[in-house]
């Protein structure tokens, strides 16, 4: 799946859709992400010394579980982090490199669902997860906000 189609399952739009693509196989989600280096979140993570910030690539192994839920994430639904569990930060993303993440739904328990996962540089583990989260309702967008003029213009 590309970013259009990626859109079509998260509700996440720039600046945090953070996948250029995601495919399944077997029961894993494998999805990219190149680090331009002119993201908001790199601007003071570190001057000089830009690096992705941890909480950054713990979203992106999460977003990368998108398409392994994507027949139960319909429009009007919203994933919501619940924990994170055995996170290991192992070596630093820079400007430049791509991300592969590797996520697995360990369990379920609708709403819940239990995951894990690794993303990697060059084969390199940069962080891994346990983590969980809820597809709930989403509420109800309030008149003039951004969502409600990015549902409009779809």
């Amino acid at each position: 799946m590309n970013r259009d189609e990626i859109r079509t399952i998260l509700p996440h739009r720039e600046p945090m859709l953070l996948l250029d693509d995601v495919a399944r196989e077997g029961e894993a989600s494998v999805g990219h992400y190149t680090v331009r280096g002119d993201e908001f979140f790199l601007q003071g993570h570190f001057p000089g010394q830009p690096i992705l910030p941890g909480v950054i690539q713990l979203e992106i192994l999460a977003q990368s579980a998108c398409v392994l839920l994507r027949d139960r994430i319909a429009e009007g639904k919203l994933t919501l982090y619940t924990g994170l569990n055995n996170v290991r930060f192992r070596n630093p993303v820079r400007p430049g490199d791509t991300i592969e993440t590797r996520v697995e739904i360990t369990r379920a328990k609708d709403p819940f669902y239990f995951a894990k996962g690794t993303a990697r540089v060059d084969g390199k583990v940069c962080v891994s997860a346990e983590f969980s989260f809820a597809v709930t309702e989403a509420p109800a967008p309030a008149a003039g906000s951004q969502r409600t003029a990015a549902l409009t213009e779809a």
